[in-house]
């Protein structure tokens, strides 16, 4: 037996978003039943929809001081790197698709050096019944569409208080680096 959620629009989302209080943003478990029982509408999120066959888009659709709100669009084989939240918490769900969450522990880090060892801890999928979100206390993780899923998907990242910087890790090389973030588009409108 399954039961079905209504779909809200990303409006009535927001709406809702900007009705908790301050303390929601410093726990995770709240926001993360709001994803669950408030799925949205993928049609709504039309206007900040916009894709790139290069890399994946950063589109911000709401920001206050306790929060920002962005719909990330990614095309099959894409994937961020691998990296952390600022010590802010983040809350992710996906409307249209399903996306690999890779989680990280940081075995080593020294930001001086930019030399680190992280180890891949588990991977889960997000989807539309499935949202998450990241572990404060294991915060590294990267997100990823992978080719063999051939089709796009978005997804929704509520971050607790808004940050421009993060730190990026490659396994690989054990090397670490602050990069600045940057939006693709802010409230629908294109960035020159």
């Amino acid at each position: 037996m399954t039961t079905t959620t209504r779909q809200i629009p990303i409006d009535q989302f927001v709406s809702a978003l900007r009705k908790f209080p301050e303390p929601a943003f410093d726990q995770t478990e709240q926001l993360r039943e709001f994803l669950e029982d408030h799925p949205l509408s993928p049609d709504s999120l039309a206007p900040y929809l916009t894709w790139d066959r290069q890399h994946y888009t950063r589109n911000l659709i709401d920001k206050t001081s306790l929060y920002e709100l962005l719909a990330i669009c990614w095309e099959a084989g894409q994937s961020s790197s691998v990296h952390n939240h600022r010590d802010q918490n983040c809350w992710m769900a996906v409307p249209i698709g399903r996306l690999l969450v890779e989680n990280f522990r940081v075995v080593e880090q020294d930001m001086t050096a930019g030399k680190c060892n992280i180890q891949s801890t588990e991977t889960v999928e997000m989807n539309a019944e499935h949202p998450c979100a990241v572990n404060p206390h294991e915060p590294v993780h990267r997100v990823f569409n992978p080719r063999e899923f051939n089709q796009r998907a978005v997804s929704l990242h509520v971050y607790s208080r808004p940050f421009d910087t993060c730190v990026v890790y490659s396994a690989e090389q054990g090397t670490c680096g602050e990069i600045q973030l940057h939006y693709t588009t802010e409230y629908g409108n294109p960035l020159k």
